[in-house]
């Protein structure tokens, strides 16, 4: 049983952990995409240490790896918790001011800057927090609960570890993160490196919640070649690619799916990038679907109809490229029922009603579970991500320790 007198430090954790700005960058090459990242990485390394994490450390990459002995005589498998450091490109990470707004009471939360308002009929957890201390930036920039406060609750149930000898566990690898924001967390982790046998992220939105399935996703890149000539004397030569371009997408099946147009188990086909010039264009895709033999079927509609557009532009060619980002983890964990059984059996004990749901995008654990380290995801209590109506209850915070405790102790009963 969890110790009802415990002194939460997770909010406290966090509150500093937002004041680093560590919002990673999209089109960087290099490793991690921002050097920022890791000036909290190493923080955190030092932290650790300090909790008495004695082999805490920062690699060069960015990752922050410790391990928390076991204290128990019984064999039990190594498991792993996870969270990342960095922050959405899409919305500034800088200059946080993270305000404590105790005792919500329904409706809509105003925020200071920018005419931000957090609006109740958008965000249905709301009607859950009643009673509960929410925080918020200012509105001027994102939170940077995506995953600080991920980050935040691990540390905390560490130091709840530390300081109760008396709960059994068995080791416990601790693994931070940078690049999960822009596709690329997992780009360098050494799955043999951290040791553990299964890991959970510590990275989803609403108390209870359980993410054992992803969508399966590729990026499809369609290059357009026509010929550029000055446009003074073009008649009859000129084959622009932007033209080309621009009728492949507008004659994309109006039947095909759409992210706006989706939700629950749909996939969609997402025209997300268009760059170029007369002589070359490329258009960048996104495909997703939770059934992987759907994404060939997309691939080969997108493959049937650029060839067909280039034959009503005689001259132009194109190109195609796929790239595999990730697949449905389902596929891996389905194969290790207990990881997501124990994370269930968890929160049933602290009186949660467990929900196992599907995510419509991709986590660091589908990767991870494709490199050998079954990892579903669990709550951290984040919401609005990306945004700057991004909010987190600290129950929320402080109940995702509790379940974090608990899962190491139910393995440890296991045995």
């Amino acid at each position: 049983m969890f110790d009802s007198n415990y002194k939460f430090t997770c909010v406290d954790r966090f509150l500093n952990y937002v004041k680093y700005d560590t919002q990673s960058d999209e089109e960087a090459t290099c490793f991690p995409s921002s050097e920022k990242q890791k000036i909290l990485s190493k923080d955190l390394a030092t932290e650790l240490k300090a909790l008495g994490l004695a082999d805490a450390h920062m690699d060069e990459y960015g990752y922050v790896m410790a391990t928390l002995p076991a204290n128990t005589d019984r064999q039990v498998p190594t498991i792993g918790f996870i969270a990342h450091v960095d922050t959405s490109p899409a919305v500034s990470g800088a200059n946080v001011k993270a305000v404590i707004r105790k005792n919500y009471q329904g409706g809509d939360i105003v925020l200071e800057k920018d005419g931000q308002i957090i609006k109740a009929e958008d965000n249905s957890d709301l009607k859950e927090m009643i009673g509960y201390d929410i925080i918020t930036s200012d509105g001027s920039t994102l939170l940077g609960a995506d995953n600080k406060c991920g980050v935040a609750e691990i540390v905390d149930a560490i130091n709840y570890f530390l300081s109760h000898p008396e709960v059994k566990h068995g080791e416990i690898k601790i693994c931070f993160t940078p690049d999960e924001e822009v596709g690329r967390g997992t780009e360098k982790f050494d799955v043999k490196k951290f040791g553990a046998k299964y890991a959970y992220t510590v990275d989803g939105q609403t108390r209870g919640e359980v993410e054992v399935e992803t969508f399966s996703a590729d990026a499809l890149f369609f290059k357009f070649q026509g010929k550029n000539i000055h446009p003074g004397y073009a008649k009859g030569k000129m084959i622009n690619a932007i033209k080309v371009a621009a009728h492949f997408i507008d004659k994309l099946p109006k039947e095909f799916l759409s992210p706006e147009t989706t939700d629950e188990r749909e996939g969609y086909v997402h025209p997300f990038n268009i760059t170029g010039s007369e002589e070359e264009t490329t258009v960048k895709f996104i495909i997703r679907d939770f059934d992987q033999e759907k994404l060939k079927e997309y691939e080969d509609l997108l493959i049937k109809l650029a060839a067909k557009i280039v034959e009503e532009f005689p001259g132009a060619r194109y190109t195609f490229q796929q790239i595999e980002q990730y697949r449905n983890m389902r596929y891996i964990l389905d194969q290790h029922k207990q990881v997501s059984n124990y994370a269930i059996e968890a929160m049933e004990r602290l009186n949660i009603v467990p929900k196992q749901s599907a995510i419509r995008g991709g986590t660091d654990g589908a990767r991870l579970s494709f490199m050998g380290l079954p990892t579903p995801n669990i709550f951290a209590g984040e919401h609005s991500f990306h945004s700057k109506t991004e909010w987190v209850a600290i129950q929320d915070m402080e109940m995702a320790v509790r379940v974090i405790v608990t899962i190491a102790q139910i393995w440890e009963e296991k045995g």
